[in-house]
């Protein structure tokens, strides 16, 4: 009976040590994803995500394209709303990792924190989306996405019967798809959670998008739905007939003149994060912003449509308008995977979770990058995200 008993728990044993051996780096990803925004690691870990997951590298070619250098100091305080904020406070209770100020051509301001480095690469979150829009309007420009208002199903048959069958390109470009999609990071059952479990443990974003269903109707009501960034990727993709990783490095940032490389995270079919997994190091964010600031010009070449800027930018329908609600809050408008602040003048931001931000002023010839790893950012209905833009205009302001 002893001996049978060995017998087995030995051959337990093998099968357990064969499981962790076929499942070692899924375990892995899971043990990272599950602790991804600990208090205790996550300064690290959102400078270090392309050690904890699968990624794809897209390298830098060509020359880069130079800052200039002129320092100034950060305003000491800033006004939101009436109250006076100490911008160093600020930029603590916040978790900031980096701040970049460029006006013109010249960095005004750089500085890295909490030991995180210049060439760390931080993670963008929501900040690929607008990547991604660029991609997007080039596409358009050369002809083969022509018109905006087909459904999505055109291009890509394997959404039918899907939450998204009949919805157009525009609307899921607008978050305005009408998905039901619970973006709640702190829900461990939220739908974003589950795409993160699918990123750990192996899965297609693709079928993923294509098992939603809908509950509203498109076009009437702007839902933030980081799922609909990925079907505009599969758009994109059936349209160029190219990889995103293909498209990306051809169509920018092998005319950007980055100093770094661009790293995708991907699921388990090498199909990249483009909702929010492109890791980048900072002064490359803000070549991105500089190059929406300057009309999408760099050195004489128009890289990215100035048509697509400003319709990316076009917020006039009344569910994508930026408005102070009635308990005082503030929403922030929308356009083609960017946002507009309430009073804009000329500015618009790229935005991630926890704190990422590309704030362009276009009026005062302004791009500023924070990178963060602020654990209270969807606190308080996002009120990080209108105290950010209230600094940002200070910053802006005091450099003219």
């Amino acid at each position: 009976m002893k001996s049978k008993l060995v017998r087995i728990f030995s051959a337990i044993s093998l099968a357990l040590l064969v499981l962790i051996g076929v499942y070692n780096q899924q375990l892995i990803q899971l043990f990272h994803t599950i602790r991804l925004f600990n208090s205790d690691v996550i300064v690290h870990n959102f400078s270090h995500i392309p050690d904890l997951v699968q990624t794809k590298v897209i390298k830098p070619t060509g020359p880069v394209n130079t800052f200039d250098h002129s320092p100034k100091a950060l305003p000491a305080t800033f006004d939101y709303y009436g109250d006076s904020k100490n911008t160093q406070d600020w930029l603590t209770a916040t978790n900031t990792t980096a701040l970049l100020v460029v006006k013109g051509n010249d960095i005004t301001f750089e500085q890295y924190y909490q030991g995180t480095g210049e060439f760390d690469h931080r993670i963008s979150w929501s900040m690929a989306k607008s990547f991604l829009s660029a991609l997007f309007g080039i596409a358009v420009e050369d002809g083969l996405i022509p018109d905006l208002n087909v459904p999505v199903t055109d291009y890509v048959p394997q959404l039918i019967g899907s939450g998204y069958e009949g919805v157009s390109i525009k609307n899921v470009l607008q978050m305005s798809s009408g998905i039901y999609f619970n973006e709640d990071y702190g829900d461990f059952f939220s739908d974003i959670n589950r795409l993160g479990r699918i990123m750990a443990l192996g899965g297609s974003f693709d079928d993923f998008a294509a098992s939603l269903t809908s509950h509203k109707t498109p076009g009437t009501e702007m839902h933030y739905v980081s799922i609909d960034t990925h079907v505009v990727g599969m758009v994109l993709r059936a349209a160029t007939g190219k990889r995103i990783e293909q498209y990306f490095a051809d169509k920018l940032w092998s005319k950007l003149g980055t100093e770094s490389e661009a790293i995708y995270i991907t699921d388990s079919t090498g199909e990249p994060m483009v909702l929010g997994g492109l890791n980048i190091i900072t002064r490359d964010y803000a070549r991105m912003g500089k190059l929406y600031r300057d009309n999408g010009v760099l050195n004489g070449e128009q890289l990215v449509p100035l048509s697509w800027i400003e319709d990316s930018l076009n917020n006039n329908e009344p569910h994508l308008k930026a408005e102070r609600r009635a308990d005082n809050s503030v929403k922030f408008g929308y356009g083609y995977q960017w946002w507009i602040p309430l009073d804009a003048d000329q500015e618009f931001l790229a935005i991630g979770i926890y704190g990422q931000y590309i704030y362009v002023n276009k009026k005062l010839d302004v791009v500023i990058v924070k990178n963060s790893a602020d654990t209270n950012f969807m606190a308080n209905g996002y009120e990080s995200k209108v105290i950010a833009v209230e600094a940002f205009r200070a910053i802006a302001k005091s450099l003219n």
